[in-house]
């Protein structure tokens, strides 16, 4: 049964049906009206930590990134990056990055990567630093050799866009975009016959970033733009950010000439940045790009030119061996889409409560980031849903960006999102819309809509708040000594109460979760 598929609304909002069972003036929970919640709450400023009484056992993290790594990962580092003395090991975050000891963690990590992504020989994997704003220019810097060389900038949201405009700095840029005519937001992807028709043909390059974390639009496939082998047009560029190693790359078939991704989304922790660069496109870099940015200096020094973060390199490592534990690309791929379908499909089923700015029939939806709005954007329902998330331990549905605050908010469904967390997160959707939805006609012709009345709650952080039992979905391990120490512009008040407890990791999970 879909998730609303049997809920009914009444007129005077006392009572209905859903799957969540009957909810009537006799069963429901007592609900006050309340006023706006404070601007100043915790949930509403961002915060990751959730109260203390808050009976979850663990946070759920739906943050765009940096985020979790799956339960097992998280564990396997704790015991393999940090021995203990007894056996006379020392950590990859303390060896020296040209040690015999890490030459072997760092080829393992690349044999790993190129086994999981089937990335071709023709390909070098780069460990790079500079994040994604750093590849925004390293990429430009390495294929054109002056600022009159032209390249294809395929600009389908926040990300694209600000790459565009960090190489105007290094080349001459075509830009072929799909903004909505509102000239702010991107719902789609221009099609493989725009690009082929309006790229500039001389560019050394076609860039683009194939999944969109701000937006909500992912390629789920690669273009090819002919028959054979794609070499009709320019190399692609590829920023793979957040959804590398969720589905198969074609290397070949789209001429990929290369890839890059930031770690803390889907491979690593932040502070890396994984570089698959085809060796033919080497030697045409600008005179000027500064060492630690150039490609091929630092393919001559097998990776090690500078200091490279070697705990950070391990944890890839770690993390492509998990995958290869679940069953590879194709596993990993398939629990995508059935977060993604649950989380559409919840959205699609509340018979408007939530929306997302994707039509259904959109082959664009991204996998990895779920926007939606609550009520139609609806300030103050919005605000009551981030709190009660934040009082079951639910957080990183709308975090602090450098971006406009809008209606949407977005459950970001990376590799350390299970798909029981997800079911979570949809269950207490659920829950809230049945208990903030009524239908009303709508002047003379009947229109149902959805809209917002009473809006209410039980007290934020109460002891009473539903919070789920998440012990069998522990991610962060214990032993970790974690110092209360908050942000500088962190405001408590009176939904929070600051105490070492907020900051107690649960317990490891078993063994039998742990990688080999």
């Amino acid at each position: 049964m879909a998730p609303f598929e049997a809920m009914t609304f009444h007129n005077n909002g006392s009572n209905f049906t859903s799957p969540l069972g009957r909810l009537d003036e006799e069963h429901s929970p007592t609900m006050t009206t309340a006023a706006k919640v404070d601007p100043n709450h915790p949930a509403l400023q961002g915060s990751l930590t959730p109260p203390a009484n808050c009976r979850s056992s663990k946070v759920l993290n739906f943050s765009p990134g940096p985020t979790n790594l799956p339960a097992a990962v998280e564990s396997t580092i704790l015991r393999r990056c940090f021995p203990a003395p007894s056996t006379k090991r020392l950590g990859s975050m303390a060896l020296s990055h040209r040690s015999p000891e890490f030459g072997a963690i760092l080829r393992n990590a690349i044999a790993l990567t190129r086994r999981v992504m089937d990335v071709p020989p023709e390909y070098e994997i780069l460990f790079t630093q500079g994040g994604g704003h750093g590849q925004f220019a390293a990429v430009p810097m390495n294929l054109c050799p002056d600022r009159d060389a032209k390249a294809t900038y395929i600009v389908s949201g926040t990300w694209s866009s600000r790459a565009v405009i960090e190489a105007e700095k290094y080349c001459t840029p075509t830009t072929i975009s799909s903004i909505n005519e509102d000239g702010s937001t991107f719902t789609t992807f221009p099609s493989a016959e725009r690009i082929l028709a309006e790229h500039d043909p001389d560019s050394k390059f076609i860039y683009m970033c194939s999944n969109e974390t701000v937006n909500g639009i992912e390629l789920h496939r690669l273009p090819v733009f002919d028959d054979a082998d794609n070499t009709s047009v320019p190399p692609l560029v590829i920023d793979a950010s957040s959804d590398f190693t969720s589905k198969p790359i074609s290397w070949r078939k789209s001429n990929v000439g290369i890839l890059f991704a930031c770690a803390s989304k889907n491979i690593g922790h932040p502070g890396i940045t994984m570089v698959i660069v085809r060796k033919d496109l080497l030697g045409q870099a600008n005179p000027f790009t500064p060492g630690f940015l150039n490609y091929e200096t630092n393919i001559l020094a097998e990776n090690v030119w500078n200091t490279i973060p070697t705990f950070n390199v391990d944890v890839i490592g770690i993390m492509m061996e998990w995958i290869l534990d679940q069953g590879g690309i194709e596993a990993m791929e398939e629990n995508s889409i059935a977060k993604a379908k649950l989380m559409y499909g919840l959205i699609e089923d509340s018979n408007g409560f939530y929306g997302t700015p994707l039509d259904t029939s959109s082959e664009y939806r991204s996998r990895m980031n779920v926007p939606f709005c609550v009520a139609g954007g609806d300030e103050e329902l919005t605000n009551l849903f981030l709190v009660e998330c934040w009082n079951r331990g639910i957080v990183g549905l709308r975090t602090v960006t450098p971006f406009k605050q809008g209606i949407y908010l977005r459950a970001s469904l990376y590799h350390g999102v299970s798909y029981e967390e997800t079911v979570v997160l949809a269950n207490f959707m659920k829950e809230f819309a049945a208990m903030h939805s009524i239908s009303k006609d709508v002047g003379d012709v009947g229109e149902t809509v959805m809209v917002a009345e009473n809006v209410s709650a039980m007290d934020p952080a109460s002891p009473a708040s539903s919070c789920a039992d998440l012990a069998l979905f522990s991610s962060s391990p214990t032993g970790v000594d974690m110092a209360l120490t908050l942000p500088k512009n962190f405001k408590a008040s009176r939904y929070t109460k600051i105490s070492g407890d907020m900051f107690t990791p649960p317990a490891l999970v078993p063994a039998s979760d742990k990688l080999r």
